[in-house]
C-alpha cells in the first residue's frame, strides 16, 4: 500500500434535476481519525454515511467535510387554493346584485391573497432518492482525489525518510569505524585512567580497582547502541517499503533512534564520536518532524 501524507485537499461538484451540489474536503494532522461535517440544513440524514466513507478511506487525520447543495435555476409553480377560490364564488354569489355581476377577472384573482400561491414544485420521492444518490457518488469521487493527493504528498515524504534513514545509517556506521573504538585505543584509554587513579595514591583494593575498570570498559563500549541502532535501521525501511499507515509505527522508532543516539553521545570518549551523535540526533529530529506528517 502507498504511504499517505495526511495533508490533502478535494473538492468535487455536479447537478441532480434542478439543483447543483459540492463537496469539499480538506485534510491536515491528527492522532487518529477525526471527521467533522458541515451539512445544510435538512441533510443531516447524509452524515453516518459521510463518516462510515471517510472511516473507508483514512485511518488519521483532522478530516473538515462541507457539502453545499442550492437550486440550479429558480422555478416556481402556480397553486391554486381551491376552498379559498370556491369560498370567494361563493360570497360572489351570495351578495347577488349588490356587487358587479361582470365575470371576475384573472388578475383580480390573483390580487386576492391566499386564492393562488407560487412556491417551488415539490419533488417526488424518486427524484430525491435520485439527488442523495448523486451526492454519495460525488463524495465518493472526492473521497477518491483526497487520498490521490495524500498518496502523492506520502510518495515525496517516503523519499525524504529513506534519505534519512541513509544518512542515519551513515552516521552509525561512522561511529563503528572510529579508531576510539578499537581494542588497542580503548585499552590505552583505560590504562591511562587506572594510571590516574593508582598515580594519586588512592587506597582501591584490587577488587575495586578491577571494578572501577569493568566499568569503565562497559562505559566505552558501545557494541549495544550500535547493533540496536542499525536493527532499527532495517525495520524504518521495511515499514517504507510496506506503506500503508505506519505512522504510528515510525514515530515510535524514532523515539528509539534518539534513545540510541542520547547513549552514543553520553559514552562517547572521542570528539569524532561526539560529533557524529550529535549529527545523529539532528537527522533523527528531523526524521521524526517528517514522520508526524505521515498517515
Amino acid at each position: 500500500m502507498p504511504l499517505q501524507s495526511m495533508t490533502g485537499f478535494a473538492r468535487r461538484e455536479g447537478s441532480s434535476g434542478r439543483h447543483r451540489w459540492a463537496w469539499e474536503l480538506r485534510s491536515v494532522n491528527g492522532k487518529g481519525l477525526d471527521v467533522r461535517l458541515r451539512l445544510p440544513q435538512g441533510l443531516e440524514r447524509f452524515e453516518p454515511d459521510v463518516r462510515r466513507l471517510a472511516a473507508e478511506f483514512f485511518s488519521r487525520g483532522n478530516l473538515q467535510v462541507s457539502l453545499s447543495v442550492s437550486g440550479a435555476e429558480n422555478v416556481v409553480e402556480a397553486v391554486v387554493n381551491q376552498a379559498a377560490l370556491t369560498a370567494v364564488l361563493g360570497l360572489r354569489e351570495q351578495l347577488g346584485d349588490l356587487v358587479d355581476p361582470a365575470p371576475l377577472k384573472f388578475d383580480t384573482l390573483l390580487a386576492i391573497r391566499g386564492i393562488v400561491d407560487f412556491r417551488e414544485p415539490e419533488e417526488s420521492e424518486a427524484q430525491r432518492a435520485a439527488l442523495d444518490d448523486d451526492i454519495m457518488t460525488g463524495l465518493k469521487f472526492a473521497l477518491n482525489d483526497l487520498r490521490d493527493m495524500r498518496e502523492e504528498e506520502g510518495g515525496a515524504l517516503c523519499q525524504i525518510l529513506l534519505a534519512q534513514v541513509d544518512t542515519i545509517e551513515t552516521l552509525t556506521a561512522t561511529v563503528e569505524t572510529d579508531p576510539s573504538r578499537s581494542p588497542a585505543a580503548i585499552a590505552e584509554k583505560l590504562a591511562q585512567q587506572v594510571a590516574l587513579v593508582v598515580g594519586n595514591g588512592s587506597s582501591l583494593d584490587r577488587d575495586r580497582l578491577y571494578a572501577e575498570v569493568a566499568l569503565l570498559a562497559t562505559k566505552a563500549d558501545l557494541r549495544e547502541e550500535l547493533d540496536r541502532l542499525g536493527s532499527h535501521v532495517v525495520a524504518a525501511r521495511d515499514l517504507l517499503s510496506k506503506g500503508g499507515p505506519v505512522g504510528r509505527k515510525l514515530d515510535f522508532l524514532a523515539q528509539e533512534f534518539n534513545r540510541e543516539s542520547n547513549t552514543i553521545c553520553s559514552k562517547s570518549n572521542a570528539a569524532a564520536v561526539s560529533a557524529a551523535g550529535i549529527e545523529l540526533k539532528v537527522v533523527i529530529d528531523q526524521f521524526r518532524e517528517q514522520v508526524q506528517n505521515l498517515e
